[in-house]
């Protein structure tokens, strides 16, 4: 299924090569309401935190604007807290554009664009833990913590056979479910999960990575124009250097800029 659904993305994305100009079909489809609604996840810090004053700042609220300027339209944000409720707020139509995890078991309803940046997944258990790599986690009697519906949830309830998954509420609170329940294990975005770790004695990640996210952009489905200038965009960003300086910007470390689309 990931195959044909990588695939089906490859065939898509061979269309829109190229950065056009906005047809009035991309803009209908892209701000249905006169202005692009995107979903901002808090729940990843590589791509969205919080302002001291509360307003959203981060990589994907940067491409969102940027698209929105492209398209002609006013950016409209609707930030959320977990991958979850991004996913939810697509899939009801409260938002036309979202910044998602690949993974086959959203494509059904989900056109991405090829991903922009790649981020690393890790596991973190305390100090005194038996478990040394990462290959030993998927073992009878292990409980390991994940955000409930994020993308490392839908990968590890596919690749655990033996461990069992515990579903946090967010991905930001992977830690501290994972204290509170004396769970073995918590999975999550190598980055937060280290910040996690500095804050917090006794903790420690495994070395290395279970698994690298390809974060891309997305839209509904069956809206053919506006996710060929999605893709079209997405491919620009990487290319002009504009993730590259947004991730420069907002000091994120640990994630890097996604290849161009193999086409």
């Amino acid at each position: 299924m990931r195959h044909h659904a990588v695939v089906l993305l490859l065939a898509f994305l061979a269309a829109c090569t190229t950065m056009p100009q906005p047809s009035p079909e991309a803009v209908a489809d892209l701000a249905p309401t006169g202005r692009l609604r995107a979903v901002i996840n808090l729940g990843n810090p590589i791509l969205a935190n919080a302002s001291a004053s509360g307003e959203a700042t981060g990589v994907s609220v940067d491409l969102a604007r940027e698209l929105a300027r492209r398209l002609g339209v006013q950016a409209e944000l609707l930030v959320v807290k977990s991958a979850g409720e991004s996913v939810d707020a697509l899939a009801t139509g409260k938002v036309d554009v979202g910044f998602f995890a690949i993974d086959p078991a959203r494509a059904a309803t989900t056109a991405y664009s090829a991903a922009y940046v790649q981020i690393e997944g890790a596991y973190l258990v305390r100090a005194d833990s038996p478990l040394r790599a990462n290959e030993e986690v998927d073992r009878p009697g292990t409980r390991v913590a994940v955000g409930g519906r994020s993308a490392y949830d839908l990968y590890l309830s596919r690749e655990l056979k033996a461990a069992t998954i515990e579903r946090a509420p967010t991905s930001p609170t992977v830690v501290s479910y994972f204290l509170e329940h004396q769970l073995d294990v918590a999975a999550g975005v190598k980055q937060q999960l280290q910040a996690d770790a500095k804050r917090t004695p006794g903790l420690r990640l495994l070395p290395g990575r279970f698994m690298v996210i390809h974060q891309a952009m997305g839209m509904a489905k069956d809206k053919d124009a506006g996710a060929c200038f999605l893709a079209a965009f997405v491919e620009d960003a990487k290319a002009s250097g504009f993730v590259a300086q947004a991730l420069e910007r907002h000091g994120i470390s640990g994630a890097s800029v996604a290849p161009p689309a193999q086409l």
